[in-house]
């Protein structure tokens, strides 16, 4: 399946001052095989080790640094063929499992630059913090990969060219009904299969919607089973409360995070930890609230008040138990969960783009559901699962703040108004992925 991110490693190849590249993101959202897809098509060989259980392999890095000496013995040794910087590539894969092999990136950076390595981990992120002693701060470069967005669902499920004929129009205006109908069945597709990649194959191979819930369950079964398997013992049980209080919180019409609601007499002192560990592991996504918004908005956001939300919409949604009979049927059944999975959706297309989005809220007046930074500025977006786009809040803030730009993202056609003297994109949901290119425009146009 075509993924987005392949370009990025492409660049991160041909750069001039490579480093060592550290790929981390949640556990089953295509790491492995993008680095060996990636390593097929833009290289002669490909050097693939994995670490987890594998202490022959770890030994090699346990007794220096030398890095030909290592090269030796992952390529002669191990794998029996020589390892050729330039023409190989190196793949580790569960590499946190190796704490002195992520150690060994530093040396590599120094001596042998020319050599590509790419290391990746399902919890390389909670280890990365956790044996931060080990990090080869300044030697490595660091990627981020997640589940498959929208755009990349729509082209595994054959939709590649109704993508391709979205190029011939502007995007700033009306769509025709051709394009938005198909585009909106495809979201309703999306919301119950999620971005994770083995789920989306088996949507694309047999649009059976009860073999795509089989393999939700068994992943989220898994995710549960890592809590018990590589998470602090005493954290065990913590870490399984936060993830599944998380859908009913969501649906909560206020839903703030809150640690009380997680575990009758549990504070977040007690649950901290739990929540961090999976922040790191990727599983999970804070939204962090805004109340006087500057520049930067990370130094003005209230860590300790926030919104939760999963790294999936699929998993949310199978998580919280809405059938995929009421998304295709737009039952009305499930007014708060559906907002709920709007919302996810949203932040999961943003965060994809490398935005790290926020919400503001003044007092219990008004809230715009998220602000995000952008080339020096602040962008307010309003999310909404239905047609209606009247927000009021949305035009408080303009009116308080004056912003230049902002979104209304919903399922209204495409368009573009002032509100409050703020240009305005209203953006269906499903072209969320193409934000940044309404913000070049908007650019473009002065």
């Amino acid at each position: 399946m075509e993924r987005d991110i392949m370009k990025r490693l492409a660049a991160w190849k041909d750069s001039e001052d490579r480093k060592p590249l550290l790929l981390t993101g949640v556990r089953q959202c295509g790491k492995t095989y993008i680095c060996k897809k990636f390593g097929e098509d833009y290289f002669e060989d490909v050097a693939y080790f994995y670490f987890e259980g594998n202490r022959r392999l770890a030994s090699v890095f346990r007794y220096d640094f030398d890095v030909n000496r290592i090269l030796d013995e992952l390529g002669n040794t191990i794998r029996g063929r020589q390892i050729v910087p330039g023409k190989t590539l190196v793949i580790f894969d569960e590499v946190q499992a190796c704490p002195e092999a992520i150690t060994s990136l530093k040396y590599f950076c120094e001596n042998l630059r020319q050599l590509h390595i790419i290391c990746a981990g399902s919890l390389l992120g909670v280890s990365l913090k956790r044996d931060a002693i080990s990090f080869p701060v300044g030697k490595v470069d660091r990627l981020r990969m997640y589940p498959m967005t929208f755009a990349e669902f729509v082209r595994a499920d054959g939709g590649a060219e109704l993508l391709r004929g979205l190029e011939k129009y502007d995007i700033r205006r009306e769509l025709p009904e051709f394009y938005t109908a198909a585009l909106e069945k495809e979201l309703r597709y999306y919301y119950v299969v999620g971005g994770m990649p083995e789920i989306v194959a088996k949507w694309a191979e047999t649009h059976n919607f009860e073999q795509v819930e089989r393999l939700q369950d068994q992943l989220l079964l898994d995710y549960a089973s890592d809590f018990a398997k590589y998470a602090p013992r005493g954290d065990v049980p913590k870490l399984g409360w936060i993830w599944d209080s998380i859908p009913v919180q969501l649906a909560k019409e206020n839903n703030k995070f809150v640690f009380s609601h997680v575990k009758a007499g549990k504070r977040s002192a007690e649950l901290e930890d739990a929540l961090e560990w999976l922040a790191d592991s990727g599983l999970v996504y804070r939204l962090e609230m805004v109340t006087a918004p500057e520049l930067p908005l990370s130094y003005c956001a209230n860590t300790a008040y926030f919104k939760l939300y999963m790294a999936d919409v699929g998993l949310l949604r199978r998580k919280s138990g809405v059938s995929y009979r009421t998304i295709l049927e737009d039952s009305a059944d499930y007014r708060n969960d559906k907002g709920a999975f709007t919302e996810n959706f949203v932040l999961t297309e943003l965060t994809a783009l490398g935005i790290t989005p926020y919400f503001w809220r003044s007092g219990n007046l008004a809230e715009v559901d998220f602000l995000f930074e952008y080339d020096g500025q602040i962008i307010p977006a309003e999310a909404k699962a239905e047609l209606h786009t009247q927000a009021k809040s949305y035009r408080q803030y303009c009116k308080k703040y004056s912003p230049n730009i902002g979104f209304r993202f919903s399922m209204k056609n495409a368009g573009e108004n002032p509100v409050e003297e703020t240009l305005t994109y209203s953006v269906p949901l499903y072209l969320v992925w193409k934000v940044k290119e309404y913000l070049k425009k908007a650019g473009e146009a002065g």
